[in-house]
């Protein structure tokens, strides 16, 4: 592996993004204090988000930067590419076993974007998986809780909309993120996002239209209030 990924590295070190963050969909912005991914930074994601996961590596590979998933058995690849993923850009190792901490720390050299999944390492393992991802310029995204994690993303209520009573086709994702952290993300954040809608996109879920004024009709006299609904 130490070799494969050594003659790559020329090619995936082109494509990683020019700017300071890695661009992530503009759903996904609120969630994120500087409305991408900091390289160097963990961001850490529980309450069961894999599509969160993914969803948040779409605009990062279809802008050309090369993504490593870590951990992820079974992990859907036809769901990836439905929330944007490039699968031309997505690397996938599925079960490094205990080999977990080299295989991270040899991406995150390389790679642009990493998604972990598996746990945590020992601490001193993970502060050089943080030291070698900003000094290579990697952002990281873990599934389940990380020390030290810059940004913590809480997927909180999941619900699925297209079922009748009792038979029917998932049409549409609904989740509710809660959004924290330190430094700058430590103001809480809620948003409410499709993942993905009846049409398949990822967007957040609109507020509640407020009551037009128009809509409600002076009583006549003698009546009660007439309120149209």
């Amino acid at each position: 592996m130490e070799a494969t990924l050594a003659a790559l590295a020329p090619q995936l070190q082109l494509s990683r993004p020019s700017g300071p963050l890695v661009p992530v969909l503009p759903a996904l912005q609120d969630l994120l204090p500087e409305r991408g991914l900091r390289p160097g930074a963990v961001v850490s994601v529980t309450g069961g988000g894999t599509a969160l996961l993914l969803a948040l590596a779409a605009a990062a590979t279809s802008a050309g930067t090369w993504c490593a998933a870590v951990g992820f058995e079974g992990l859907g690849l036809l769901a990836a590419a439905e929330l944007g993923v490039d699968l031309g850009r997505l690397v996938v190792v599925e079960a490094p076993r205990e080999w977990w901490p080299e295989v991270a720390l040899a991406l995150a050299d390389g790679f642009g974007l990493l998604l972990l999944r598996g746990g945590p390492p020992p601490g001193p393992l993970a502060e050089r998986l943080a030291t070698v991802a900003r000094r290579s310029g990697c952002a990281v995204v873990v599934d389940g809780a990380w020390p030290g994690a810059r940004v913590r993303l809480r997927v909180v209520s999941r619900s699925w909309e297209g079922l009748g009573s009792g038979r029917g086709r998932l049409r549409a994702r609904r989740v509710t993120v809660v959004a924290g952290g330190r430094g700058a993300a430590a103001r809480e954040r809620r948003v409410g996002l499709w993942l993905p809608d009846a049409h398949g996109a990822v967007r957040q879920v609109e507020a509640p239209a407020p009551v037009s004024v128009a809509g409600r009709l002076a009583p006549a006299a003698g009546r009660g209030a007439l309120v149209v609904v």
